[in-house]
């Protein structure tokens, strides 16, 4: 990112941002207000204009943002351009579903190479990715210049080779096992319980019923509305 300090969780929102403006750019939609913004991304508008601000004067009262220089803004502080190599630690059912997927709808994300410790999946490829043994995880990892990895192995060996992973370099890992793990510092670990996830979706389902929304008309262009 930008040598701009901003918060953690505005920094967790800007992708967000910036892909929902992707979609109003590909329309041809000029400006948008943040309570357009907040309709389609269920974020208060209030906090929209509080993480722009730390970004900079992005809008104007009474018009609202615009979509083209706004876009191109969270791109350049974003590093859009800028490809970044990913690999992925454990090729078994969600391993290959995450490999297939690759962040089709990331154009500066890529998985480069897998890896796996059963001879049967070392060698092969799973749609065009490679998949290589760990015993040349550190060759791989500095070939590719790769800092993040995704762990999806099973729990019973998520910190060993947590423990091998960082030791040949990596900075980053989106942990997607149900294991708490323990890295160094120095190093940023992110943890995706799938299951946590969906029981939190179903408590919230079945003890705060949705209000009817309504749906953001991406033609609307409302003139007078606030930034």
């Amino acid at each position: 990112m930008s040598d701009i300090k901003i918060p953690q969780v505005t920094a967790k929102r800007l992708p967000l941002y910036y892909r929902y403006l992707e979609k109003l750019h590909a329309i041809g939609k000029k400006r948008v207000s943040s309570a357009q913004l907040s309709d389609a991304l269920q974020i208060d508008p209030a906090t929209i204009r509080r993480d722009f601000s730390y970004l900079g004067e992005l809008g104007k009262k009474g018009y609202g943002y615009n979509v083209n220089y706004l876009l191109q803004f969270l791109r350049d502080f974003l590093r859009q351009d800028e490809v970044t190599n990913v690999v992925l630690v454990g090729v078994g059912h969600l391993g290959t579903a995450l490999l297939g997927y690759n962040f089709y709808r990331s154009h500066n994300t890529k998985i480069v190479a897998g890896f796996d410790t059963d001879p049967r999946k070392v060698g092969t490829e799973v749609d065009g990715i490679p998949v290589y043994s760990m015993d040349r995880f550190a060759e791989v990892r500095q070939l590719h210049g790769v800092e993040v990895a995704i762990l999806t192995v099973p729990a019973s060996v998520a910190q060993a080779t947590t423990d091998q992973i960082v030791d040949a370099g990596i900075r980053g890992i989106l942990n997607f096992t149900p294991a708490r793990l323990t890295v160094p510092r120095g190093v940023r670990m992110h943890n995706i319980d799938l299951t946590i996830e969906l029981q939190t979706l179903i408590y919230f389902l079945k003890n705060f019923p949705l209000e009817e929304e309504g749906n953001l008309s991406l033609h609307d262009e409302t003139p007078g509305e606030d930034a």
